[in-house]
């Protein structure tokens, strides 16, 4: 505390002009025996009484100047009151460092000031012991309790009692506190039963003054509460391993500073990604680290600077070139408490894309030789092509068959229209999720169309059934619809149709709810249907819909290449289905490939069905043909001319080829043809591979 916080104002000030007689009187009157004399606010000196007590007149006239003390000390108002000079007496006057006269201080005034700064500091001592966690007990040296603190009486559960000026036995009579006393030993990390139900971790110390022993202090945490914090700090050094695990586990680098940018903690995957060693890392800010060249560009101070996450190419002194992204972590106030910044190595990331492109490649591969095997297996079960007409069909299904368009299939009728759609539903996804679903529109007659095809709900017309039923749309649901002979739709029908395979939803007959589906439609017919179009008699907008594939089947007729190969095909079909050993004579087979059935694939298959029925031998000429192929024949085939004959040992290697490779696509082993042909497996292996060497 320093003088000029304490000083007084003078109760009189006197000037060097005024007479002594002048100032003795007013002195008297105040009952002051020493007065300052200032001149113009400049300290002189002080006038006492003691020096004008007894002068005469003629001395009572002179100035106050004559008389000054010039040598009474004085303080300065800078100067610390412990510093003043304990002899002075009554006053002092306080000036500046120019002399100017400020004040007076008093003995007075330094009693007072050390008796609040007496208060001062017992209020600041006992604020601050009940302001601690720890409990404090002290004692006098007869064990008289003088401080017992706020948390000492929350700790020992004595919130209500003022222990203050009782003996520490009769408040607790378990207290080390005598003992120390006692002994005069302090003692430490002293855990004692303070009650039943109250154990104190406590630390116990002798109070000494000037040498002697004048009392004893307790300071002591409850133990439970120290027990909580242990397990609190286990808790936290627990969820520290964690993080650190967690952190170090990531395959990317994590970097992580504070809100100066200085580094906090990086993971195992930093030294691996950037090649600068962990100790280098930590502790370091990145300003630093951006200065001397160890990375070319710090997110971090991008970050701090923006206060949003960045993304950058960074270039480390390693040699590394890194994709670092860095995101601010903001606390309540939004202010940037931490930066968190994601390291990746641009080289791995380069390789692991060169891998999947690979991979994709290499899945993209194996899907496409599935297909083609899955293509090969449907092809040996439903369909026999060797003309080029006929694989180029195939190779149109096999590419439309993973998408969900609209096919239009056309053809003469018995070209075999529904095996190519239903090869077209196994070959798609749909196949795994959904049903082949067929209908023919020609032979459902026109009032039960609608019901058949969209459903219809209880008790929607006469003679439906009571729970109603529901159409092959929702039949076909996620799978496919083949509306076979679609041409034959009435117009009426054609525009719900249209709506159907627009809008993907129905509407049952009765019903006022429409229904979503989910279904790829297949339409087929054996007539000129854009010619119909232009006739007015189909739908011009529903035909757009449905051709937004085609597919053109070929006859029969045009593709000669693969009527050796069906016959061959289902004569082994029947044979194995009637348990015969029927053959044709290639005789026979010539007739027929220079037939020119109008029926197509559907004639081809039920003439040979005929023929392994009804020959009564084992060996089917041309005389066991219908008649009408006969007299065909016989006449030129109608529309194919003669055909040029080839060497007969020629002629009978191609019917034995045939033969091999029909039963082959149908038994699939060497073992099985050569038990049904009866003939030795090892023939059937060199004439397949005869076969496949030509």
């Amino acid at each position: 505390m320093l003088v000029q916080d304490i000083m007084s104002e003078a109760e009189l000030v006197l000037s060097p002009g005024e007479t002594v007689g002048g100032a003795l009187e007013e002195c008297t009157v105040r009952d002051l025996f020493i007065v300052p004399v200032v001149d113009g606010g400049k300290y002189c000196g002080v006038f006492k009484i003691t020096s004008a007590l007894g002068s005469g007149e003629t001395e009572l006239r002179k100035p106050v100047g004559d008389v000054l003390d010039t040598g009474f000390p004085v303080v300065l108002k800078d100067t610390l009151v412990i510093d003043i000079p304990k002899d002075f007496k009554l006053i002092l006057p306080v000036v500046d460092s120019d002399r100017i006269f400020l004040g007076v201080i008093r003995s007075a005034d330094i009693l007072n000031s050390y008796e609040k700064g007496v208060h001062y500091s017992l209020s600041s001592l006992r604020s601050l012991i009940d302001s601690t966690n720890n409990g404090i007990v002290a004692v006098n040296k007869n064990g008289v309790i003088n401080i017992f603190n706020a948390s000492a009486r929350r700790i020992l559960g004595m919130e209500g009692v003022n222990a203050v000026g009782m003996n520490i036995v009769d408040v607790l009579p378990k207290s080390r506190l005598p003992w120390i006393l006692k002994t005069c030993r302090p003692e430490f990390n002293v855990k004692t039963e303070i009650a039943p139900d109250k154990t104190i971790f406590a630390n116990y110390s002798l109070i000494m003054n000037n040498g002697e022993i004048i009392g004893a202090v307790a300071v002591f945490q409850d133990f439970s509460e120290l027990e909580s914090i242990s397990e609190e700090l286990n808790r936290v050094k627990s969820l520290n391993r964690q993080l650190d695990a967690i952190i170090n586990s990531s395959y990317d680098g994590i970097w992580i500073t504070d809100h100066n940018g200085t580094t906090l903690r990086v993971n195992d995957a930093i030294e691996r990604i950037t090649g600068l060693p962990r100790e280098k890392c930590i502790g370091r800010n990145m300003r630093d680290m951006e200065l001397d060249g160890t990375v070319d560009e710090s997110v971090t101070l991008r970050v701090l600077r923006e206060k949003r996450s960045v993304t950058l190419v960074q270039n480390v002194s390693t040699g590394r070139q890194t994709i670092v992204t860095g995101n601010p972590v903001f606390d309540d106030k939004g202010n940037i408490i931490y930066v968190v910044t994601n390291v990746r190595d641009v080289s791995e990331l380069s390789m692991l894309k060169e891998s999947l492109i690979r991979q994709k490649d290499l899945a993209n591969r194996y899907k496409n030789e599935v297909n083609e095997l899955r293509l090969k297996l449907i092809l040996q079960e439903d369909v026999v092509a060797r003309s080029k007409l006929m694989k180029n069909v195939l190779d149109m299904v096999s590419r439309v068959a993973s998408v969900d368009s609209t096919v239009l299939i056309a053809g003469e009728s018995g070209v075999g229209k529904e095996v190519v759609a239903r090869m077209l539903h196994r070959l798609s996804p749909r196949n795994d999720r959904g049903r082949f679903v067929t209908i023919n529109c020609g032979a459902i007659p026109v009032n039960l169309l609608e019901s058949e095809l969209f459903g219809y709900e209880k008790g929607a017309f006469t003679g439906a059934k009571r729970e109603g039923k529901p159409g092959l749309f929702e039949i076909a649901d996620k799978g496919t619809l083949f509306l076979d002979e679609v041409t034959e739709l009435p117009l009426e029908m054609q525009v719900k149709l249209l709506r159907v395979l627009q809008e993907q939803e129905i509407m049952r007959i009765g019903g006022l709810d429409t229904l979503r589906v989910d279904v790829r439609v297949i339409a087929a017919t054996n007539r000129d249907i854009s010619q119909l179009t232009r006739e007015g008699r189909f739908r011009e907008d529903l035909y757009y819909r449905l051709n937004v594939v085609p597919i053109e089947i070929p006859p029969l007729r045009e593709r000669p290449e693969d009527i050796s190969a069906l016959i061959s095909h289902y004569l082994c079909i029947f044979n194995d289905k009637f348990k015969t050993k029927k053959v044709i004579d290639s005789e026979t087979v010539d007739h027929l490939m220079n037939y020119s059935w109008p029926g197509n694939v559907r004639e081809l298959i039920n003439i040979i069905e005929r023929l392994v029925i009804t020959t009564p031998g084992d060996l089917i000429t041309f005389t066991d043909l219908p008649a009408n192929i006969k007299t065909a024949v016989q006449a030129g085939g109608g529309q194919r001319k003669a055909r040029e004959f080839i060497p007969l040992k020629k002629a009978l290697e191609h019917y034995e080829r045939d033969i091999i490779m029909a039963a082959m696509e149908l038994y699939g082993s060497t073992r099985k043809v050569a038990r049904v042909l009866e003939i030795s497996q090892s023939t059937v292996s060199r004439r397949i591979r005869k076969i496949s060497s030509k």
